[in-house]
């Protein structure tokens, strides 16, 4: 039997249109619909997505959570919970990275095989967009080593796309990459 790696792919569009297992929402601790990625989610999937997040009430900065996908193509919604930057001295590195785990360790418990994924903590909360990609590239694919999930990093605005491909093209680990 092959090993198996998560195949990593980067594009830049709308996550909300994307029909896979799970999307992930760029969600404050709160859980509550609000601007940028999350409140896009929140538009598209409908209040029933508000009302199941309210029911689960807060999320931990550097943790995630689940729920149904209501309205959106995707079957489910992981809401991960990432840094607010305050200078790089107040562990946000860390912290992002136990956010990407956080994603993972409900991927594999769920099985999913697909999943979209923006670049988390890099709008209101302000971590830089450069040093974000490279955590989330390096810290998805190794949480996610051993399986054979398609993860599509999807960026909404140029810079993104630009930082996330150029830490994709970086990572040094057996995986699959897809252009």
């Amino acid at each position: 039997m092959a090993d198996k790696h998560p195949t990593l792919k980067v594009e830049r569009g709308d996550i909300t249109t994307y029909a896979v297992d799970a999307i992930v929402n760029a969600a404050n601790e709160a859980l509550a619909p609000g601007g940028g990625v999350c409140g896009a989610i929140h538009r598209a999937a409908g209040a029933e997505l508000a009302q199941a997040c309210a029911r689960i009430g807060s999320c931990p900065t550097g943790e995630a959570r689940l729920t149904p996908g209501f309205r959106l193509p995707a079957r489910f919604v992981i809401h991960a919970v990432g840094p607010v930057w305050r200078g790089g001295t107040a562990g946000e590195d860390r912290l992002l990275e136990r956010c990407y785990r956080s994603i993972a360790a409900i991927a594999r418990s769920e099985s999913f095989g697909t999943l979209a994924v923006p670049a988390i903590s890099t709008g209101i909360f302000g971590f830089p967009s450069q040093r974000a990609a490279g955590i989330a590239m390096n810290t998805l694919a190794d949480a996610l080593d051993g399986t054979d999930t398609f993860v599509t990093f999807v960026a909404f605005a140029v810079d993104s796309e630009r930082d996330l491909s150029a830490a994709l093209a970086a990572l040094r680990r057996p995986l699959t990459s897809s252009n």
